[in-house]
């Protein structure tokens, strides 16, 4: 399976894109994005999203939280969806955070691994 993250910001062409954020990324006019897709329902909810922004978010509890959140059966589909993409093509997660190591994505990359 080929699955590489990308920042959404000046991300290469290449591969099938989706963006695997809940919030559409500042700056970035939906044009000029270049989406095949925009998988939202895999990304953290906004509570949990506002937790982990928040004066308590910490992320192995982040972490916790959102893999409790993939395993829902509609998130479910969506991530096989995406792993079936992988089998036949690359696929690029973009996203805006400025660290996706220490964010949803890495986790999500985990889940679709």
């Amino acid at each position: 399976m080929s699955v590489r993250v990308e920042r959404v910001y000046g991300a290469p062409d290449g591969g099938v894109r989706v963006l695997v954020d809940r919030l559409w990324p500042r700056g970035v006019r939906k044009e000029e994005a270049e989406l095949d897709r925009w998988a939202k329902e895999v990304a953290p909810s906004n509570e949990l999203r506002r937790w982990f922004h928040g004066p308590e978010g910490e992320f192995e509890e982040f972490a916790r939280r959102y893999r409790a959140e993939l395993d829902a059966p509609e998130v479910q589909v969506e991530l096989a969806q995406l792993r079936e993409v992988a089998a036949t093509a690359d696929l690029v997660l973009l996203t805006a955070v400025k660290e996706p190591a220490h964010s949803h994505v890495s986790v999500l990359l985990e889940r679709l691994r």
